[in-house]
């Protein structure tokens, strides 16, 4: 029984490798030839959509293994660096090959852009580092029971898997307003998202305290700004779909700036978290 939220965790890894070849491995070109105009156009492979998929599957299976380890009392030094090795690939590796693509598609849009160097694409990979550096400062810390220092990778790790999807759902309902907003463009301009990985990788290997999304009780008074943020979530998700994720991220920092709850003592493990967004 101790091993059931182990196995929950290797499969955290196991969506993490699958996402990763979806991401990579998308069995068509990034670009297509415009015929009526001559030149290529930048075009998104639906397998990346795929991929995004299984970081949130990643994602889901990661919240069941802390679950599973709180409700067998099973919480053992051994999942948790397991739990760590894991988020690495899932929620770091995968997103970077995400941005690594993003960033591929962009450059595809700028003349001359199929021919740019690779160091103009080695910025994604920043974002898989700052996730392994995350983690093994969290492992070390021991005041990270009650709010964490930094975002927690799986959220930031989340945010970038959101991208796809949005591109995806949006060139699947062209008349929608996310598309007559040219939200997809933004998503692969390079400049926007060297400034992401940047945000993004800082926001993690920060000092400053954010909220973990844990519950010691469940009354009102002690959990509101927890409580508030759920609930705009769940109409952000109603309303905006996949583009609600970054927008729920974005709650989370402004309502991380306005908690006031010190970093606790006593060790946990990234696991524990209960809502990673």
């Amino acid at each position: 029984m101790k091993q059931i939220p182990n196995f929950f965790t290797l499969l955290n890894l196991f969506f993490g490798c699958i996402a990763i070849v979806f991401i990579l491995q998308t069995g068509q070109s990034l670009v297509v030839l415009n015929e009526q105009t001559g030149s290529y156009d930048p075009f998104f492979p639906e397998k990346m959509g795929w991929g995004a998929l299984f970081i949130f599957f990643a994602a889901a299976v990661d919240f069941l293994d802390g679950f599973m380890a709180r409700l067998l009392k099973a919480s053992t030094d051994k999942g948790k660096q397991l739990d760590s090795l894991s988020d690495v690939v899932s929620f770091g590796v995968a997103p970077g090959m995400i941005f690594y693509q993003l960033l591929r598609l962009g450059f595809a849009k700028e003349e001359g852009g199929l021919d740019v160097s690779f160091a103009w694409l080695l910025p994604a990979f920043v974002f898989s580092c700052a996730v392994a550096w995350r983690l093994a400062k969290f492992n070390v810390s021991t005041n990270q029971s009650d709010s964490f220092k930094g975002v927690p990778s799986p959220a930031a790790g989340l945010v970038v898997a959101s991208f796809p999807l949005i591109i995806w759902y949006a060139d699947a309902n062209p008349g929608s307003w996310k598309t007559q907003l040219n939200i997809p463009q933004y998503l692969i301009n390079v400049w926007l998202l060297y400034a992401i990985i940047a945000l993004l990788s800082f926001l993690m290997v920060c000092n400053r305290t954010f909220i973990a999304m844990k519950f010691k009780d469940y009354s009102f008074k002690n959990n509101v700004l927890k409580y508030t943020l759920l609930a705009l979530s769940l109409v952000l998700l109603v309303v905006l779909q996949w583009l609600a994720i970054p927008v729920i991220f974005i709650l989370y920092l402004v309502f991380s700036f306005f908690s006031k709850t010190p970093p606790a003592g006593g060790k946990s493990s990234e696991k524990t978290v209960d809502i990673t967004v």
